[in-house]
């Protein structure tokens, strides 16, 4: 045929697939990145304020890293069947359709970017502690921080698998080696101190008002309920893994086992640092401490506690950061490529990052740093987030039910009761949020109200592609 007669070569798709080169490790390295974080050095004595008895300050720690794990069975089976990247809002669009997928999806998305920017934020303060010329520019520092991150993840997914399991390795070993100092620590030096002074000022999240602890045993159940609502708000994260289904080597083992034991890790990490804290300290004065990991530190380290306490402060946030973009990226990937953003968000490197929706992650990330409303989209995302959490539980009852011949190469364990504890308490959370912060929950209700009118302007914009 003559040349002149042949078609003309149509221009080459745009790369859409992520490489499945990670494993066992990174799926520990991204998860405990996103579980372990700076709130443990200052959680503690909120729980204490709760919970007042030394065993039952301790215990809490335990029931919690119990609990994360009856949800990590759910979440196994349905990243196992699903092995698709993009996280909760995989499950809850393939069971309950592409409305609940979109409500998932999009405060997911904004809750990871918030979670980018108030880490980016927080390393900026307490970097302010270390480095004085550094006060007043937190926001400029924590925009160069978001940037950063940019570039990183921009090199490809090895970068950033690489500097995840460095950041989580090292943050886990510094908070092991601090706990197991302090028990260094001789009763003499902590009888002779008569006040602690907080060591960094430093504003890490809180998640229940405090409320005075009354004998009763309605005033008990209250208290347990209010700190395990802290105690499980410090193991979330605990899913970190399901983000990458499609990234991962072998799914069907790697995906739980990362799961599994990065909810033990975390645990471990968490009881032994309270056991050190209620060592060196009475449960009273952990209680009335603003900021319990300074008071140890300085306890501990003596003057260098508080180069101590905010490097550790450092390396658990840089670790956030890295693991709450990669998360970010592959939720709107997965949205786009179901005809719930722009065709555009697919495209994906050489490298494995999905670049646009990369740029559209930083962008927003900035723009919460910029006009300074990431803490106040947070206080409303997080009564979303628990919405979440429970339509990805139901997503397991709907699939058992509509699917039961489906392949599960992980079924959850103890089903239906772990599942349905898992959904139970998730329903009693919403409860909690919406007595312990009415006005943010009303803002949430209000938003999810708002969420249709959305979704049908998103579907006429971007068709979806059957």
């Amino acid at each position: 045929m003559n040349s002149d007669t042949e078609p003309l070569p149509s221009k080459p798709p745009q790369r859409s697939t992520l490489l499945q080169i990670l494993g066992v490790g990174f799926g520990v390295a991204v998860t405990v990145g996103a579980t372990v974080s700076g709130g443990i050095l200052r959680s503690p004595a909120e729980v204490a304020m709760h919970l007042p008895s030394v065993w039952m300050f301790v215990g809490i720690w335990f029931l919690g890293a119990l609990y994360a794990f009856v949800c990590s069975v759910s979440f196994a089976e349905l990243s196992t069947m699903m092995p698709h990247s993009g996280g909760l809002y995989v499950f809850t669009h393939k069971a309950l359709g592409d409305y609940a997928g979109f409500v998932v999806g999009w405060s997911d998305w904004l809750t990871s970017c918030g979670t980018v920017s108030a880490s980016a934020l927080l390393i900026s303060d307490v970097a302010a502690g270390l480095l004085p010329v550094l006060h007043g520019k937190s926001v400029w520092m924590a925009s160069a921080l978001v940037l950063f991150f940019t570039l990183l993840q921009w090199s490809g997914i090895r970068t950033s698998s690489f500097v995840q399991g460095s950041t989580s390795l090292l943050k886990a070993l510094a908070l092991i080696i601090v706990a197991v100092a302090a028990f260094s620590v001789s009763r003499e030096i902590v009888s002779s101190a008569p006040s602690l002074p907080d060591v960094a000022h430093v504003s890490l999240p809180l998640v229940a008002a405090v409320a005075p602890v009354q004998t009763s045993l309605w005033s008990l159940l209250m208290a347990i309920i209010l700190a395990l609502q802290i105690v499980i708000y410090m193991y979330d994260g605990y899913y970190g893994v399901v983000y990458f289904g499609e990234e991962v080597l072998n799914p069907a083992r790697d995906i739980p086992r990362s799961m599994f034991a990065s909810v033990w890790i975390a645990g471990i990490i968490y009881i032994l640092l309270n056991v050190a804290f209620v060592y060196v300290l009475p449960v009273s004065r952990i209680a009335s401490s603003d900021f319990i990991g300074g008071a140890v530190a300085k306890l501990t380290f003596g003057d260098s506690g508080d180069i101590v306490v905010r490097s550790l402060i450092i390396l658990c946030e840089l670790s956030t950061i890295n693991a709450f973009y990669l998360f970010a990226t592959r939720t709107l990937f997965a949205m786009s490529r179901d005809g719930l953003f722009s065709s555009r968000a697919v495209r994906v490197s050489k490298g494995g990052t999905p670049t646009v929706s990369l740029v559209m992650s930083m962008v927003v990330a900035l723009l919460f740093l910029l006009t300074g409303s990431f803490e106040k989209a947070l206080s409303v995302l997080t009564f979303a987030v628990v919405v979440n959490y429970a339509l990805s539980f139901a997503a397991v009852f709907v699939l058992r039910r509509r699917e039961p011949d489906t392949p599960r190469l992980y079924r959850a364990w103890g089903y239906p009761w772990t599942t349905g504890i898992a959904l139970g308490v998730s329903m009693l959370f919403l409860i909690g949020s919406v007595a312990s912060d009415t006005q943010h929950s009303l803002y949430a209700i209000g938003a999810l109200a708002l969420s249709y009118p959305a979704y049908l302007v998103t579907r006429k914009f971007f068709p979806q592609k059957h």
